[in-house]
């Protein structure tokens, strides 16, 4: 970037109604050069939200379920994002979303939305809540990670991270897309992803390991600017890999998270 060149403060900027431009913040961990997904699946979660505002949909829905399947390179390039319903209802709607990159399907994710009721007569069972953000150690992420998503974070974990374990607060001073309002749920999803980053189990330098989707199941609507996540990565011995997450804001638990990895060593440096 030029000296004195204007540095955008989102992770998107809008080019018209269906198409964003990434900025230098939503740069990847794996590859600078490639999107980081967490602040595009944020984005899914926003497009999904416009598209159920403009069909009017019915009041009394919200997002239960959302899973993501990453198909190919994410480019760090200008997405369009195509948002369908499958399946309206009064009580359940499942609405589908693909993104798009050089006019090729690059991410698909499907939204279950449920109708709410009030129930907190027969709540409970959830883990309990996590000590506050402002009461755990700042860590610095980008010490073990590149790119521009994971400078553009604030990082709180509970206690120091181990291999495959981490429980950490994640928040941002960024926005989703700029000079739009984003819904709560938006911006905690736009932070979900890092779940992945914060529990390595072997340094990225000799192992590689991302996820090619994300699921997330809520059991209720998260709120305010911290993202919790209770973090485990597992390592199968075929190749494979899950890192599970439970999920929650600064009140408690909120659902889980699921992230499959492909896991398989860095190619030797050339030369």
């Amino acid at each position: 970037m030029n000296p004195g060149a204007h540095v955008p403060d989102s992770y998107y900027e809008r080019i018209d109604e269906h198409r964003y431009k990434p900025t230098v913040h939503a740069s990847g961990a794996w590859d600078p050069d490639e999107l980081h997904f967490s602040p595009l699946g944020g984005l899914v979660v926003h497009a999904v939200e416009r598209h159920l505002a403009e069909r009017a949909a019915d009041a009394g829905l919200t997002l239960g379920r959302i899973s993501i399947d990453i198909l190919g390179r994410l480019a760090l390039d200008e997405c369009e994002i195509q948002v369908g319903t499958v399946r309206p209802g009064r009580t359940i709607e499942l609405v589908e979303a693909t993104v798009l990159v050089a006019g090729r399907p690059v991410v698909r994710a499907r939204a279950w939305l449920l109708a709410t009721s009030d129930t907190s007569a027969v709540a409970g069972g959830a883990p309990a809540p996590l000590t506050p953000p402002d009461r755990c150690a700042p860590w610095d992420m980008a010490s073990l990670w590149p790119g521009g998503y994971i400078a553009s974070l604030d990082v709180r974990t509970l206690a120091p991270p181990r291999p495959g374990r981490t429980t950490a607060w994640v928040s941002t001073g960024l926005d989703l897309v700029a000079g739009e309002t984003v819904s709560p749920l938006a911006s905690y999803v736009g932070l979900v992803d890092t779940a992945n980053g914060i529990a390595v189990r072997q340094a990225p330098t000799v192992w590689m390991y991302p996820n090619v989707d994300l699921t997330l199941h809520l059991h209720r609507q998260p709120e305010g600017r911290w993202t919790g996540l209770d973090t485990t990565v597992v390592f199968g011995g075929s190749g494979h890999g899950v890192t599970t997450t439970v999920l929650h804001d600064v009140t408690g638990p909120v659902g889980y998270a699921h992230q499959m990895l492909t896991v398989r060593p860095q190619p030797p440096a050339a030369g």
